[in-house]
């Protein structure tokens, strides 16, 4: 077994090998960029190395780099992680040209599967079935054309060295395909560094499940069960669970043939994945192997009983399997939920910002946390935006949904927009909890998944609770102040509303994104120091404590609550009963702003990189005609004409980087 091994990654992925490694009395060095100097795996790790600029294709992307930091600290192997250079068969070779070992498959099986249209041929020659389509090498777009209408739409371009959903685009018609096709090859370029597509049949209401397997270097190979990775937006998965509803024994059989002979078909040895698209009939098609440890690989670790980064690491290390095939059983079921900083109602946006508030639920024997990051940690541009992954364990599919929820309702995220809301929703809807299952499920559930501003409008408890949080917030500061002056007792130090003729008013202005409401506090006299709380001409009498961490212990009519508002910025972030909700505070008297939106213009939704110009100035437009291509988090971002009218002017070139809310063009609304 190694002494020391080398993570060549960030994250989630590279907190979790350092667990396992120091668990098997291995010593980590951890790799970084300038951008991620502070974060958590850099302090998890034993040794830790800065390896550059916060852009990753100048530190994390960069193989001699890696390697270098190998000599410098004694490593004996690099564990890659995912993504980055988990699937790079150059780096692969160089790290044994320099005798490190690479923790994934030989560099042939790489090369093998690296590229999904060679992939296919060899999977073809193995007898693994192939969806329908186009995988050779002529890359001309009419040539391209003409297969997709040959293979009759939707198709489905792809990247041949894709993955993540990178490079992927559904074409429903021959008069979208140019677009599509030009879209993909871009962002295939940026994030693979190789244009080259593929054409298959885009099947209809289709499942993804996928088959983990694992070979060793004595010529053992085994498939661990499968995968339901059905519920994806951008074709990236959202929700996992192992195993996959509805499964059959005899099924279950056959596709863990099918992905072993993949495997075997190239040699394969340590942790890999076989995708498969599956028809509602059960019947499936081979989609590509992944040639390392998956994202989602936790659903598997939790109805096995196994840990896979440690067979990852025995297998390198010329250990055979632990277990044989007829060794390995399935016990209970698993969900996996993906908590990113995204805003699930404009589109899955990236967020970024700082974790102000960061609270996950408690971890046991049911319930898993696997994160790279920590409260006061920054989610940058830089990168995946990922927080965590939440996963649950319990006796069957139903109990585990229950679980999840729970989870999901004692996450509690503040400072950075997040997916925890739209995931509980997701598990919740009707087709999810009843294991009604397709890649599709998100867009066919959209009503009950983006229920809108009127269908989102908090309770009256939560803008009460916002409401008392502010007037206690204010009381502890003035209380503070009252301290640290010369009096105090005095009442112009504390703060408190005391008032010689009577109780004191004020009001508060909370805006949710439906509404506005005003709610009208008078300060209560007498020990418990409450106060009288009007909303929509309705009281309520309203005490309580409220600490620095944001938990507010509140009597609100006679009921005791516990909840916690956090504040950040202007914002409030109100966790009560399960949901959470956010608020502006808005101070009537500070009318900054107003008048100066971004009317006659187009503003970034986020921060990125302009990729596309697709207009040119002085064009005259149609409502919903795309205009501009931005990049961030490695995906590409369309946007598109608010109006008919004319683009004057763009304000950025081709290359430039862009911040969050800058004016991207001038535009002339057609009167």
């Amino acid at each position: 077994m190694f002494t020391k091994i080398l993570i060549a990654n960030r994250g989630e992925i590279a907190c979790r090998v350092i667990k396992t490694a120091r668990r098997l009395g291995i010593r980590t060095v951890a790799v970084y960029s300038e951008a991620d100097a502070g974060a958590r795996h850099v302090r998890l790790a034993d040794e830790a190395v800065c390896i550059g600029p916060a852009a990753a294709r100048e530190s994390y992307l960069v193989g001699d780099k890696i390697i270098a930091a190998c000599k410098a600290t004694g490593a004996q192997a690099v564990h890659p992680g995912y993504g980055f250079l988990s699937e790079n068969e150059e780096f692969a070779e160089r790290c044994a040209a320099a005798g490190i070992v690479f923790i994934g498959p030989p560099v042939a099986a790489i090369r093998a599967m690296g590229l999904k249209s060679e992939s296919k041929k060899l999977m073809d020659k193995a007898g693994v079935p192939l969806t329908p389509g186009y995988h050779g090498d002529n890359q001309e777009p009419g040539f391209l054309r003409e297969q997709a209408d040959q293979i009759g739409y939707p198709v489905l371009i792809k990247a041949s060295a894709g993955g993540g959903g990178k490079g992927m685009r559904a074409v429903w018609q021959g008069e979208e395909f140019a677009a599509a096709l030009a879209s993909c090859q871009r962002e295939a370029a940026s994030a693979f560094g190789d244009d080259h597509v593929l054409i298959e049949k885009y099947l209809q209401r289709p499942r993804h499940i996928e088959i983990q397997v694992f070979g060793d270097t004595h010529g053992n190979c085994v498939y661990l069960f499968e995968r339901d990775c059905s519920v994806q937006r951008r074709h990236q998965k959202v929700l996992e669970e192992a195993p996959a509803p509805g499964m059959t024994p005899e099924r279950r059989a056959a596709m863990g043939k099918a992905a072993v002979d993949a495997a075997k078909a190239v040699g394969y040895v340590g942790a890999g994945t076989v995708e498969f698209i599956v028809n509602q009939d059960g019947t499936f098609y081979f989609m590509e192997m992944n040639t390392r440890l998956q994202v989602e690989h936790p659903v598997t670790e939790m109805i096995t009983g196994l840990d896979l980064v440690e067979w990852q690491l025995k297998v390198a290390a010329g250990e055979p399997l632990p277990l044989a095939q007829e060794q390995l059983a399935i016990r209970g079921h698993a969900l996996e939920a993906r908590i990113y900083a995204e805003d699930a109602a404009k589109g899955f946006l990236p967020a970024t910002g700082r974790l102000l508030h960061l609270a996950p639920p408690a971890e046991s024997l049911n319930v898993r946390v696997d994160t790279g990051v920590e409260q006061d940690d920054e989610i940058t541009p830089h990168y995946d935006p990922m927080i965590a992954k939440l996963i649950v364990w319990d006796e069957n599919r139903e109990r585990a949904l229950a679980r999840m929820l729970q989870a999901l309702a004692d996450y509690r995220i503040a400072g950075v927009t997040s997916n925890v809301a739209f995931l509980a929703r997701l598990v919740a809807c009707p087709s999810f909890a009843r294991a009604d299952l397709d890649t599709g499920l998100i867009e066919r559930e959209h009503d009950f998944l983006f229920p809108g501003a009127a269908g989102n409008e908090p309770p009256r408890d939560a803008w009460l609770l916002a409401a008392l949080a502010e007037l206690l917030r204010d009381r502890n500061y003035g209380q503070a102040h009252a301290a640290a002056s010369g009096d105090p007792h005095s009442p112009w130090h504390l703060r408190d509303g005391w008032r010689a003729n009577g109780a004191a008013r004020r009001e508060i202005l909370l805006r949710a994104d439906c509404c506005e409401k005003r709610v009208t506090a008078a300060y209560q006299p007498g020990g418990n120091g409450g106060f009288r709380l009007e909303l929509d001409g309705q009281a309520a009498l309203a005490a309580g404590q409220l600490n620095d961490d944001g938990n507010l212990r509140a009597d609100l009519d006679g009921r005791r609550l516990t909840v916690t508002v956090v504040a950040a910025g202007e914002k409030r972030h109100v966790f009560c009963d399960g949901m959470s909700f956010i608020f502006a505070a808005i101070d009537p008297l500070f009318h900054a702003g107003e008048g100066g939106g971004a009317e006659g213009g187009l503003t970034a939704p986020m921060p990125g990189k302009v990729i596309a110009l697709l207009a040119e100035a002085g064009a005259r437009v149609e409502k919903g005609a795309p205009l501009i291509v931005l990049e961030a988090m490695k995906m590409e971002h369309t946007l598109v004409a608010p109006a008919a009218g004319t683009v004057k002017a763009f304000c950025y070139a081709v290359g430039e980087q862009v911040a969050d809310g800058a004016e991207l063009l001038e535009f002339e609304p057609t009167t």
